[in-house]
């Protein structure tokens, strides 16, 4: 093997990757090109060709697909459109797993079954010589309430008799029973289809192959299926939908009042739905009565994808933004707003507005339940049996949307309103009135945008969001302290009222209880019929139908118990409001009063003054509860935990003002004056800079570098931050924080800051250059020697992967397996080798 390539060979070995690479570019381009242009455009012009209204769009299509106009804008929408489309697709086969797995409704299974009940009604003679016990599965639904019981608990039962009623007619080859139980038997398949077959045909296809990143071109024509299906789904699922509801609003007339609404489209689409919903279950009651089963399934599975669809938007879409606006109403003298301010807002920006009023109430339906599980884990198993438990295995609330009726989700609609309404209310408006009446200079809150106060140069926002909250939420045990307080609270009015054993249960009586609910449980399931196959669907239905809540305790029932639970609402009620007006002054006032001392008379966002005051509360609290703690210790170790946590305090400390205060200032100095002043500043103007202000994004820039660190490779600052990290507060050490990560750190910031302005203010003058050329070189050092360290490390990366190749184009010349072909270097006579060619050595 020689010591070095021959030029020929490293030349040929690089054409050879060179070729390679360009053809791998080629098609990844192709690729990239298909699924990221043409797909995605393809859907928009289909999309605006649907939706125009005219017959020429649908004739000039192919040339408007082709057409070059608004490429990147059209493209963005495509994919949009195409991510809702392949939502919907999965959504389709998700919901359709759950109907298979799940079971159809009761009114879907009761009509496909119905046909063989009339056979067994025909043969009933013939099926009673057979045998006593088809006599009395066919006799037992002629008892209505028998009947929707037992569907309810078991709906597996009457499939299985079913079953053995046409085995028994098998037997007797009865054409009639026999074409009944084909047509049954189709309409079996149909529902208990599953796709397997699907599954073997899917276990070659792998992402890399579907998309073409496996190197064939097989992925074109996934291309043009998937923009087929992006076809069908526009036309299916949005343009036949949209225009039932179109032509319906204006044959009512009141396509003004839609238009004033400012989502025209979407107003109309979800018409459209209702619309096609209403459609549907009168055309399967009508295939109903002509007994069309297969017509009658068809419908009843589109008319619950229907329901579904139209449940999630209501759930998920309507009833958040409804709480989000009837918080902003409740909440509009703490402002300083009226009705008239909104309604502006959502003219200049309907979309933002809605966007962000649903994002209020998506968030305080997610506090409010949130609190509802924080109740379950305190109160008694069975108080809050009237609120679905969100951490029960057995809820589904899919299963729920298939199987229960419209009039009952819309019960429990209004219900919802009228509860979480009446929280905002207790909670919200009811405070800022008796605020306004107390304390009348207390409100309105200060949220102006803009400030010509210095804070306002502080980037607040960030340090809030960064730094406050996370430390708060982190840190602040808030939610054992809320645990606790509800804890507390339920002992008390337990106690004050005598029913602590209706909250909380009788302590001794627990493992009695546990015991007994065991053996019921068991006794239950020894009760019930064993039926061959009874899955999902059987337990859902007998969640739904059940009398009793899940997890029920007994209690001991007082005298006068009405009264004592109405006394125990209004008792919460009192202390609902009560802990409202405390939120919504305390952290506000002590805020208003800190920063007075910084900031003087100016004005401040009161999000900044409530977020600094619900700080200094959490402190407060917790040197408090800490303290108490201690207490009962005596005053030797109170002395001794003290001195350990002044010291741990002031090593913090001085770690906070290294890595929270010099790191972050000079990265902040740092990106100003390689990015920010040369993007900003003209070289006849002068920089200014604000040292706060560099500290407040350097804050920002720290954390994303550290988050980036954390997530790349193992290195010297991941493993010093991991283990700064693993050790926390309270064994925190100093000495390696400093050796290790601080100096470091600091060395490096220090060094790009002074080396180049070492260079351009101490060096460039002594060459004699003019004054201009002193100040191109002063403003436009740093990016020079940022594009030359970037350049460096380019080069570096390059020289790397050269050798790589190097090392591969040897080993593919001379490596032979794993053994080392000699080497022979050729020459002028033909005897003076010695060594046969052929030969090798390990």
């Amino acid at each position: 093997m020689p010591s070095r390539l021959p030029i020929q060979d490293i030349f040929a070995g690089l054409v050879t990757s060179i070729g390679t690479a360009i053809r791998y570019w080629f098609h990844y381009t192709l690729v990239a090109f298909a699924w990221l242009g043409v797909v995605p455009l393809t859907a928009c012009r289909i999309y605006k060709c649907l939706f125009t209204g005219s017959v020429s769009s649908l004739l000039t299509l192919p040339l408007d697909i082709l057409s070059t106009e608004n490429l990147l804008a059209d493209c963005l929408q495509g994919c949009f459109v195409v991510t809702c489309t392949l939502c919907a697709f999965i959504s389709l086969v998700w919901l359709r797993e759950q109907i298979v797995h799940g079971g159809a409704p009761q009114w879907l299974e009761q009509n496909q079954q119905q046909p063989l009940n009339g056979v067994g009604q025909q043969n009933e003679a013939q099926a009673a010589v057979n045998g006593g016990v088809e006599n009395a599965v066919l006799d037992q639904p002629a008892n209505p309430a028998a009947e929707n019981v037992v569907v309810g608990e078991n709906p597996e039962i009457q499939e299985e008799q079913v079953d053995e009623e046409e085995e028994d007619n098998e037997d007797e080859e009865d054409a009639v029973v026999e074409d009944a139980a084909d047509a049954n038997n189709g309409a079996q398949d149909d529902m208990n289809w599953n796709a397997l077959e699907w599954d073997r045909a899917a276990e070659e296809l792998t992402w890399e192959r579907m998309l073409g990143l496996d190197g064939s071109l097989v992925f074109l024509e996934h291309v043009f299926w998937v923009v087929s299906l992006n076809t069908l789904f526009i036309l299916v699922f949005a343009f036949c939908p949209y225009h039932i509801g179109h032509f319906s609003i204006v044959g009512l007339g009141f396509e003004e009042y839609v238009q004033a609404s400012h989502f025209e489209g979407l107003i109309t689409t979800i018409v459209g739905y209702i619309l096609l919903a209403v459609t549907l279950i009168v055309c399967h009651g009508l295939a109903a009565l002509v007994k069309f089963q297969r017509s009658r399934r068809l419908l009843g599975v589109c008319y619950i994808v229907v329901k579904v669809s139209l449940l999630v938007v209501v759930e998920i879409g309507v009833f958040p933004l409804i709480c989000g606006w009837w918080l902003d109403i409740c909440s509009l003298e703490m402002f300083d707003a009226t009705l008239k301010d909104r309604e502006l807002s959502f003219q200049s920006a309907p979309g933002t507005t809605m966007f962000l009023h649903w994002l209020v109430g998506m968030v305080y339906v997610f506090y409010f339940a949130s609190f509802i599980l924080l109740l379950r884990e305190v109160l008694r198993p069975g108080v809050l049996w009237f609120l679905r438990n969100l951490n029960d295995p057995d809820f589904n609330p899919v299963q729920e949307m298939i199987h229960l009726p419209i009039y009952r989700h819309l019960r429990r609609f209004i219900l919802s309103v009228i509860v979480f309404g009446s929280i905002v209310l207790l909670m919200l408006w009811l405070p800022i009135r008796i605020i306004k009446y107390l304390l009348p200079n207390f409100l309105p809150y200060n949220v102006m945008l803009y400030s010509d106060a210095p804070v306002s140069e502080l980037s607040l926002e960030l340090l809030l969001l960064q730094v406050v909250l996370p430390a708060l939420l982190e840190q602040g045990h808030t939610r054992q302290w809320l645990k606790g307080l509800v804890r507390a609270w339920t002992v008390t009015a337990g106690y004050l009222l005598d029913l602590h054993s209706y909250l909380l249960g009788d302590q001794e009586e627990n493992e009695n209880n546990a015991n007994q609910q065991h053996n019921n449980q068991h006794a239950r399931n020894n009760n019930a019929i064993p039926v061959v196959g009874e899955g999902l669907h059987a337990a859902h239905q007998a969640i739904l139908q059940q009398g009793g809540p899940v997890g029920f305790q007994p209690y001991h029932r007082p005298l006068k118990f009405p009264l004592r639970i109405f006394l125990l609402i209004v008792f919460m009620c009192i202390t609902l409001l009560i802990a409202s007006l405390i939120c919504l002054t305390l952290p506000v006032f002590a805020g208003r009063w800190l920063m007075s001392f910084w900031t003087g008379t100016a004005k401040i966002h009161e999000l900044y003054t409530a977020a600094c005051g619900l700080y200094v509360c959490w402190l407060t609290i917790r040197a408090v509860t800490v303290l108490v703690a201690w207490m009962p210790q005596g005053r030797r170790v109170i002395f001794q935990k003290v001195k350990e946590w002044s010291l741990m305090i002031m090593k913090t400390l001085i770690v906070a003002i290294l890595l929270a205060g010099v790191v972050p200032l000079l990265l902040g100095l740092l990106f100003e004056l390689v990015i920010v002043a040369p993007l900003r500043v003209p070289l006849d103007q002068t920089p200014l800079f604000y040292p706060w202000q560099d500290w407040a994004l350097g804050v920002l820039h720290a954390k994303i570098i550290a988050a980036i660190t954390l997530m790349g490779p193992q290195w010297w600052l991941k493993t010093v931050i991991e283990q700064v990290y693993a050790n926390g507060i309270r064994n925190i050490d100093l000495h390696f924080i400093i050796r290790k990560l601080a100096a470091p750190v600091i060395s490096v910031l220090l060094l790009s800051l002074c080396v180049p302005y070492i260079i351009a203010s101490g060096v460039v003058p002594l060459l004699g250059v003019t004054a201009e050329m002193q100040n191109l070189v002063q403003r436009r050092i740093y990016p020079f020697l940022l594009m030359v360290v970037v350049l460096m490390g380019i080069l570096s990366f390059q020289v790397r992967q050269f050798k790589r190749l190097y090392e591969h184009i040897k080993n593919d010349k001379y490596l032979v397996g794993q053994r080392l072909v000699n080497y022979e270097r050729k020459s002028g006579k033909p005897g003076t080798s010695t060594t046969p060619p052929q030969s090798s050595q390990e």
